[in-house]
């Protein structure tokens, strides 16, 4: 048996908060939404005592790494020096990077492969048949990005245009040789196509040199990038649409399995992927490749104000066609109805609001265009299988 001496240290230990280190970088939007998860799981459970500095990607290790006696790790490990020193602390430790230097260790990342396949499928609804993806490949995520996006436009039918950099001897372009290598890219690309760039970053590349070029946005190259980064992609000419990942689950999941190492766990999986949310539509993707102009702009119009409680009757207003004719037309092109299409733009509203707010429900029917909140959830509801609280908690949990 236990002595009471024992008991008593055992309970300190238990009740004392964990010292733990948070080596993510502070320069960027993915990363810090990391640190709103980790924030959060912490706030719901016992309180750590957190090590961060402020940190750019892919810096080496702390100095005072060396010499921490903590309780647990949450890194990027983006490079072999960190990779090195987390292994040489022998604590708990969780990945929250795609570079896997440590690849025996747990690790919880944004799912790619439902980024492309999303991002995909926003660029397919709009009726392009020509496709690019602008990628790194010095980045593990940004591959499995394009193998994936690649993937699902062939499946489509169509063939998928990708961007490969020319590199030097160190591995890397110069900066100049790369935007021209880009431009003929982008130049040389069959049109009007839809492109996903790997992240929001590289997306405003493109979007300066289409600018450049004299390339229409959306009309000639609708854009869609990743981490939906609201100032970069509101910074953008026009602004940048983008796959919103989400961050904040994927740092909860890391503080909740960094938890569980520290509490002895050991039986856990290796890779737990985080799916994105959804999609920021903005201008650079506010575009229906169609020679169908009438339908191309009844499409504008209702993704335009869908949340101001429009019908049908305000799309005919402004297009010059019959009902008959716009809905015959709408269905040829898109497989659905105008009024459909006013649905499906005013639920994504609604889902974007409520993943992402805590505005009230009759705040979040008003700013989807609904009258009655009571409409709303009956017409959610049907959409989904979910009532909008129920759904809100779900996406919160994931």
């Amino acid at each position: 048996m236990s002595s009471p001496d024992s008991l008593l240290t055992d309970g300190a230990r238990r009740s004392r908060r964990p010292d733990v280190a948070l080596l993510v970088e502070t320069s960027n939007a993915y990363a810090r939404g990391l640190l709103r998860g980790i924030r959060a799981y912490i706030r719901e459970h016992r309180s750590w005592s957190i090590f961060v500095g402020e940190y750019r990607r892919g810096e080496p290790a702390p100095h005072w790494l060396k010499r921490w006696h903590g309780d647990g790790i949450i890194a990027r490990i983006e490079n072999a020096a960190i990779a090195e020193a987390v292994v040489a602390s022998r604590v708990p430790a969780i990945d929250v990077s795609a570079a896997r230097h440590v690849p025996n260790l747990l690790y919880v990342e944004t799912d790619d492969a439902a980024i492309a396949r999303l991002a995909a499928d926003h660029l397919l609804e709009r009726g392009f048949q020509h496709f690019g993806y602008c990628g790194d490949p010095c980045f593990n995520w940004s591959n499995w990005r394009e193998e994936h996006f690649h993937q699902r436009i062939t499946q489509a039918g169509f063939d998928c245009h990708v961007y490969r950099p020319s590199r030097d001897r160190r591995g890397t372009a110069p900066w100049d040789r790369e935007r021209a290598d880009l431009s003929t890219w982008v130049r040389d690309l069959p049109k009007p196509a839809g492109v996903m760039a790997c992240y929001d970053i590289r997306g405003r590349v493109v979007l300066e040199v289409c600018r450049q070029r004299g390339i229409s946005v959306p009309d000639e190259v609708a854009l869609i990038g990743v981490d939906n980064d609201e100032l970069i992609c509101d910074l953008a000419d026009p602004p940048l649409s983008s796959v919103i990942p989400d961050t904040r689950r994927t740092g909860y999941e890391a503080a909740r399995l960094l938890d569980l190492l520290m509490a002895g766990q050991s039986e856990l999986p290796l890779a737990h992927l985080i799916p994105p949310l959804g999609i920021a539509v903005r201008g650079s993707t506010d575009v229906l490749a169609t020679d169908d102009a009438d339908v191309s702009a009844a499409v504008r119009f209702i993704r335009a104000h869908a949340s101001e409680g429009i019908n049908v009757e305000d799309v005919l207003r402004a297009v010059p066609l019959s009902r008959r004719v716009l809905e015959a037309r709408f269905e040829k092109l898109l497989g659905r109805t105008p009024h459909e299409e006013i649905t499906r733009v005013q639920m994504e509203r609604v889902k974007e609001l409520l993943a992402e707010t805590d505005l009230p429900l009759s705040v979040v029917a008003h700013r989807a265009g609904y009258r009655h909140v009571e409409y709303m959830s009956v017409a959610f509801k049907r959409e989904t299988g979910l009532p909008p609280s129920q759904y809100r908690r779900e996406v919160r949990r994931r």
